[in-house]
């Protein structure tokens, strides 16, 4: 029986998945063997021992200690592509909101109230300070063409922009998804310097961080309007701040308010709204918790972020997962410590992701129980290996 912990309200929908044959939810049992949550941060919380997989009912996992985690064998899952439509909604929604200056605008208009029969006048005679641009015809960059970027670059050219795309690790299964008029930047340069808008949509890492930042404005178009829904981190706010009194920047609309952000002029800040809709979030939900029940029956992992896509077929056979550092001859004194217990290997599967490796290793003949705990006794016992698990 595998218990489950959450710690933040999950759909129904996801939850259901995991009140099947062999798991329990249980937020009051100390020693769960997976976890479940949303945006509760896990850096503060004493992780138990017992914990084998996290699933992040969301794509981002700055919430989760991603590290601390590898370094002690728990799968760390997100959820890829499941709030996409919900986030590309909002993105093409406030496209063109900004460009109309509809917020502006309906902020304005409430200013009227209690002006009677002179609203009406007033409305014609002030409403010129809000004419805007239209998008149809105009450049959009978009930086970042996984899930949401790909479904933003389709839609956008449905109305009649012209897009450009740069992406330099996109997928196979996103290049088939993506319309062959997405015109194809071969740096972020070309981006920055032709687009007349810009989004994007990548994650936040040491190589992201701060990517719109002075140079990067400096060769950008006067007028350009930035979208982010991605992470505010992205962006160097004292850059953009000087961006925007300078009039390269006409506007900034991100998902991330800060104090120093709702301070800023020509800044629309949303309350992190991207993917906040049902179905984002049973869809969220769904996919986390198929992740992390067929993680824990089969050892199989697919969309972790700390480790590699592994799956092999489960046939019922006795299953050895293994975590390990992702170092020479690992694999080969696994298998020889399995000849020398006579089990023969049926199947095995190996993978690396950066700094880890992830082994599934199938028996071919019936294990006895003292024999098998020796075996993953001693595999545990190598240089280098962190987690050991039989199914």
């Amino acid at each position: 029986m595998y218990t489950i912990k959450t710690y933040n309200s999950i759909a129904e929908s996801g939850l259901n998945i995991l009140r099947q044959e062999n798991f329990t939810i249980n937020n009051d049992d100390d020693q769960p063997d997976g976890i479940i949550l949303r945006s509760y941060n896990l850096h503060n919380v004493d992780i138990p021992r017992s914990v084998k997989a996290i699933a992040r009912a969301g794509a981002g996992v700055n919430n989760i200690p991603v590290q601390a985690c590898s370094e002690r064998g728990i799968v760390v899952f997100n959820t890829p592509g499941a709030n996409a439509n919900a986030v590309k909604e909002l993105v093409l929604a406030v496209l063109l909101a900004s460009s109309r200056n509809l917020f502006d605008g309906v902020e304005w208009a409430k200013t009227l109230r209690g002006q009677g029969d002179q609203v009406p006048s007033l409305v014609e005679a002030g409403k010129k300070e809000f004419v805007g641009t239209e998008i149809k015809g105009k450049k959009l960059g978009i930086i970042g063409l996984g899930a949401i970027g790909a479904l933003v670059a389709n839609d956008a050219l449905e109305l009649d922009m012209e897009v450009i795309g740069f992406d330099p690790f996109i997928s196979v299964d996103t290049a088939w998804n993506l319309s062959r008029n997405v015109q194809r930047a071969m740096n972020i340069e070309q981006i920055f310097s032709a687009c007349d808008y810009i989004t994007v949509h990548v994650p936040l890492t040491d190589q992201t961080r701060e990517m719109f930042n002075r140079e990067a404005f400096s060769q950008m178009k006067p007028g350009v309007r930035i979208l982010n829904f991605s992470r505010g981190e992205l962006v160097n706010e004292h850059d953009l701040n000087e961006a925007i009194e300078k009039g390269i920047v006409a506007k900034y609309i991100t998902d991330f308010p800060n104090d120093r952000i709702l301070g800023m002029k020509n800044v629309i800040a949303v309350p992190h709204l991207g993917a906040s809709t049902k179905e984002s979030e049973e869809n969220c939900a769904i996919m986390a918790a198929k992740q992390l029940k067929d993680y824990l029956e089969t050892g199989n992992i697919k969309n972790s972020v700390n480790f590699a896509n592994v799956e092999l077929p489960y046939v019922g056979r006795k299953r050895i997962t293994v975590i390990h550092q992702n170092i020479p001859n690992m694999v080969g004194q696994m298998t020889s410590i399995l000849a020398e217990s006579h089990l023969n290997i049926a199947d095995m599967l190996n993978r690396s992701k950066g700094e880890w490796a992830y082994t599934l290793i199938d028996i071919d003949n019936k294990v006895n129980g003292d024999v098998l705990l020796s075996v993953e006794a001693r595999i545990k016992e190598i240089k280098g290996v962190v987690a050991v698990r039989s199914i």
